[in-house]
């Protein structure tokens, strides 16, 4: 593997998001010293928080699942997980609705989504998701340490022989007629195959591989941290700034001092100069791609992921069909992908993510109150509407989602809504996310595994990238991961050894029919 050269001893981290947070975590177990540089005034980064009166509001990611990957960057410093956040066991983990008005509750549990799936689509179903399961679980096994938790120097390091195990697996076929082979009820395959979308590619041209999340989120479990997502990332900036990381808040970078292909100290808008040995920028890639004065050049440009809408609802009101995490599938499925990755078009029949985090704390909102966060993906600006454009769109089409919403059942939301903030591709956009997508690059076979942007930067012998625009990818098991693995890059060897004690939260081993893992 390579690694920084020269000295390491003092590392400036850019961005205090969970990908930067990990990063400080494993750096400062491996006897680094650590400068966390963040330009909000708190840590979260996509994981932020916001207060709409007396309602609080996560900005961002509202599934955690792998929380060991969390913990071991706590474990690094001789902490854990669960001394500083309270995690709850979803279950079920997601309420599945359809357009033909049935449900079906998606358990972690293998006998308990076993059973409900002969509830729902008869025996032979129950039997193939049974198949699949096993499938899921060989999958991951097959990805999780020589693909996704490894850092790439070279395609050749593809050349190993679980590559071949991947291949008879069918990892290289699509995702969409693979998870058919094992359920023909299409609204059951909708849940095994709707994750496709956090890579950016509809499950019609997906890898197969990328079942991998629908393994993180339907077999290894969903957790909910008390006080909110955004609990997450404050606790890991807490215990870093306790195991001697020195923070800075409201401070954002300007420049990097370069001399002799290394970057010698960072400078801030406000003037003040922090020398350094090693850096690891974990800002959005165009951001990274400024301060570094150059992008690296590729034979194509690089595609991102599809955008999102999120109506953020304080209401007096809640719907008892609801659960803490609800899919409102429409009736459109490919004609849907279509839409939001070829014709950009907003979704005709839009299928959506409706999140209750008042229904494990109640905390979040007033007494009687609750909280809804209403998902629903859109095209990105480089193939759909502009960001200009959603100026006036927005409005629009937030009214539309509040009848959709009535429509499928939730009767008078709009009367319901005390608090309310609706983002837009052009907010995300105005928080510098390239194309206006949250998503940042998606995962198409060009730009996956030692395909996607490096987390080394070539002509520079001591600068590491991390989060969701580099390896190895989207999502909040991933970018935990991504942060680990810059950590690697300056130490210049494994980043999970912690300082004092081992992770307590065990990797999900993957026994056919085996539960969700208890977070204890």
């Amino acid at each position: 593997m390579r690694t920084v050269t020269g000295p390491t001893d003092h590392v400036v981290v850019v961005g205090a998001g969970l990908s930067g947070l990990a990063c400080a975590l494993h750096l400062l177990g491996a006897g680094r010293r650590v400068t966390l540089v963040e330009r909000d005034a708190g840590p979260g980064g996509r994981a932020g928080r916001v207060g709409l009166g007396d309602y609080l509001v996560d900005t961002g990611p509202t599934v955690l699942t792998m929380p060991h990957l969390a913990d071991e960057a706590f474990a690094a410093v001789g902490e854990s997980l669960s001394r500083h956040v309270e995690l709850v066991a979803l279950h079920p983990a997601y309420r599945a609705g359809f357009a033909d008005g049935s449900s079906l509750d998606v358990h972690t549990d293998g006998d308990a989504m076993e059973a409900e799936v002969r509830r729902f689509a008869g025996p032979a179903e129950a039997a193939g998701y049974r198949r699949l399961r096993g499938w899921l679980e060989r999958l991951y096994r097959a990805q999780m340490r020589r693909f996704i938790d490894t850092n790439f120097d070279s395609p050749f390091q593809l050349a190993h022989p679980d590559l071949a195990r991947l291949a008879a697996l069918g990892g290289f076929g699509r995702l969409d007629a693979r998870i058919g082979r094992f359920l023909s009820d299409a609204r059951l395959r909708r849940v095994f195959s709707f994750q496709a979308l956090y890579a950016g590619v509809a499950p019609a041209r997906a890898l197969a591989a990328y079942a991998v999340i629908a393994y993180m989120d339907t077999v290894a479990g969903v957790w909910f941290p008390k006080g909110g997502m955004h609990a997450l990332p404050r606790a890991m900036a807490d215990v870093a700034a306790a195991a001697g990381a020195e923070v800075r808040w409201s401070a954002e970078v300007s420049t990097l001092e370069r001399s002799a292909g290394r970057v010698r100290a960072v400078r801030l808008a406000s003037g003040e100069r922090i020398p350094c040995d090693a850096v690891v920028l974990t800002c959005e890639l165009p951001a990274a791609h400024r301060l570094l004065g150059r992008a690296p050049r590729r034979p194509v440009p690089l595609r991102h992921s599809p955008s999102a809408v999120i109506l953020h609802a304080g209401t007096d009101r809640t719907w008892p069909h609801l659960a803490h995490h609800t899919l409102s599938f429409g009736a459109a499925w490919e004609r849907t992908f279509d839409e939001l990755t070829r014709t950009g078009t907003l979704m005709s029949d839009p299928s959506l993510l409706i999140t209750r985090p008042t229904a494990h704390d109640a905390s979040l909102a007033p007494p009687g109150r609750h909280l809804h966060y209403v998902l629903a993906p859109c095209p990105n600006t480089a193939v759909g509407p502009s960001a200009a454009a959603w100026r006036d769109l927005g409005p629009r089409y937030r009214d539309r989602l509040v009848t959709e919403l009535e429509r499928r059942g939730l009767d008078g939301f709009a009367d319901s809504v005390e608090e309310e903030l609706l983002v837009t591709p052009l907010d995300w956009t105005a928080q510098g996310h390239a194309a206006g997508s949250p998503f940042s690059v998606s995962h198409t076979f060009a730009q996956t595994g030692p395909f996607r942007p490096r987390n080394l930067v070539r002509g520079l012998d001591n600068v590491v990238l991390a989060g969701c625009g580099t390896t190895p990818g989207v999502g909040v098991p991933t970018v935990l991961i991504s942060g680990k693995l810059a950590a690697a890059r300056v130490t210049g060897g494994s980043a999970t050894v912690p300082r004092a004690g081992r992770s307590s939260y065990r990797r999900p081993s993957t026994p056919t029919g085996a539960g969700a893992h208890d977070p204890s």
